[in-house]
């Protein structure tokens, strides 16, 4: 497909931002290598800026004059996270838009790959795979498996990309196939980008996974909030107002328990841990959503009520188990290892 600089761009990547200069300076230098893409117009790359009291704007300068092509936002008062994110939606020109965390990275050569692939067909959503860095994202990337799978089944998509749907940097939304959406209208649910990412997931006979490593995402970089109210009650209660039309509750439920096998147990632990969160509530919460379905009850609830010697040690052996049935054993294997690296080496 042949692009011109007068055509609307095939991709936006949209960066919301808040006083994190350094971190959108690194992800901002991952463009250089393809700015070509940017210069013919396939893709935009815009910044919206949530009223940074830092180096945000000079930053975006300092790369503008290195060549790359930056559309930005400033936004005269902080509107908050979740309608920052609504706004770069709402304002991206790109028949397919990617709100991308302003501390996540792109590999070097995955952006072409993904450009390739959305010339090729028509995706409602394309989910890329990721990685979590503490120190420096090429050093500590784990081997994997490459290509990608498609699915025609919504069903099977969203059981296959699992909590990726949650992850804002991971999913490509076609957002022709939503143009009466407002994305401000999801504001509050700190989750908006749930919402935009089912339609299109929905209306779409065509939704892609790619498998290979595409995305560095910065470790442990985000908070200030509940973990169960979040990704247990309003993750779910989101799923349901979309059952009228067209997410079966079969698909709810099948991804429900895949969450509880491979990724509330990890982030159970991690609040325990940490002494996050009143165990009363997250137990409430999870009660309310999965009831006494055995594997909550045998994977989650001893984290979350045991005394918290034993809830670690079921927590560990509940992960291990987790990464073993998804397929993401190798994945901890290299972060376990990448870990015991740097404590030898500070001996």
């Amino acid at each position: 497909m042949e692009t011109s600089i007068l055509t609307r761009p095939l991709l936006t990547i949209a960066i919301p931002t808040f006083n994190r200069a350094a971190y959108l300076q690194l992800c901002l230098q991952q463009f250089l290598p393809d700015r070509n893409f940017v210069d013919d117009g396939t893709v935009e790359i815009l910044v919206s800026d949530n009223c940074s009291t830092d180096q945000t704007a000079a930053t975006v300068e300092i790369f503008r004059q290195q060549g790359l092509n930056i559309r930005s936002i400033s936004n005269e008062i902080n509107i908050g996270s979740d309608a920052n994110i609504a706004q770069c939606f709402n304002q991206a020109r790109g028949r397919y838009v990617q709100i991308l965390g302003d501390d996540d990275l792109y590999l070097p050569g995955k952006l072409q790959y993904v450009i390739s692939m959305l010339q090729e067909n028509d995706y409602g959503v394309v989910c890329l795979k990721s990685y979590g860095y503490e120190h420096d994202f090429a050093k500590e990337r784990p081997s994997g498996v490459s290509g990608r799978r498609d699915f025609t089944d919504a069903s099977d998509f969203l059981l296959e990309v699992g909590p990726l749907i949650t992850f804002i940097s991971a999913c490509i939304i076609n957002k022709d196939l939503q143009r009466e959406i407002d994305a401000r209208v999801f504001c509050g649910s700190n989750l908006v980008q749930v919402h935009l990412v089912i339609l299109p997931i929905l209306r779409s006979g065509l939704n892609s996974y790619i498998l290979d490593y595409t995305l560095a995402c910065k470790r442990a970089n985000s908070g200030g909030y509940d973990f169960s109210e979040i990704f247990v009650e309003k993750f779910f209660d989101i799923l349901k107002s979309y059952e009228s039309v067209g997410l079966p509750q079969s698909a709810i439920n099948r991804l429900g328990d895949k969450l509880l096998v491979s990724y509330y147990p990890f982030n159970l632990l991690r609040q325990r841990l940490a002494n996050q969160g009143s165990p009363d509530a997250t137990f409430r919460r999870f009660k309310a959503q999965f009831g006494n379905r055995g594997v909550f009850l045998f994977f989650c609830a001893p984290i979350i009520t045991w005394p918290k010697p034993l809830a670690v040690l079921w927590g560990w052996g509940a992960v291990l188990i987790g990464r073993v049935w998804n397929g993401e054993l190798r994945r901890g294997w290299h972060f376990a290892l990448h870990r015991l690296s740097i404590a030898i080496g500070r001996r």
